[in-house]
């Protein structure tokens, strides 16, 4: 089960690349870990760095992917962020922002795939 669960996890963060690499954004780093956590894809879009939290849910029965980005999750990808910027200093004076790709099922076409940009900011 564990590995179907990462397989899946995989699949749709190359889905999340491959849908912002369609949209003008250029991958970084993808899964860059730290003490404080992982940041999924770390991209370049123009001269802001966006962190990039993917999210899969296969069933909606203890909420969807969107909604498993909860305060505790968001606190930990913001730690995470702040330290790659203190590790990354060629990026630390450039804009950021975090986007959340979340997604219901895994379709190569891309729907069922929700990007949220600035979702910390809601």
């Amino acid at each position: 089960m564990t590995d179907r669960r990462h397989a899946s996890g995989r699949a749709a963060e190359q889905l999340a690349r491959s849908h912002l690499e369609q949209h003008g954004l250029r991958l970084l780093f993808q899964n860059w870990s730290c003490r404080c956590g992982e940041l999924d894809l770390v991209m370049l879009d123009g001269d802001t760095v966006v962190f990039v939290e993917v999210r899969y849910r296969q069933h909606a029965t203890w909420g969807g992917a969107l909604e498993s980005v909860d305060s505790r999750k968001r606190a930990k990808i913001s730690a995470a962020a702040h330290y790659f910027l203190q590790q990354q200093s060629r990026w630390a004076s450039s804009p950021c922002r975090f986007d959340v790709v979340a997604m219901s099922a895994i379709d190569p076409s891309g729907h069922g795939l929700n990007w949220i940009q600035n979702a910390f900011d809601t």
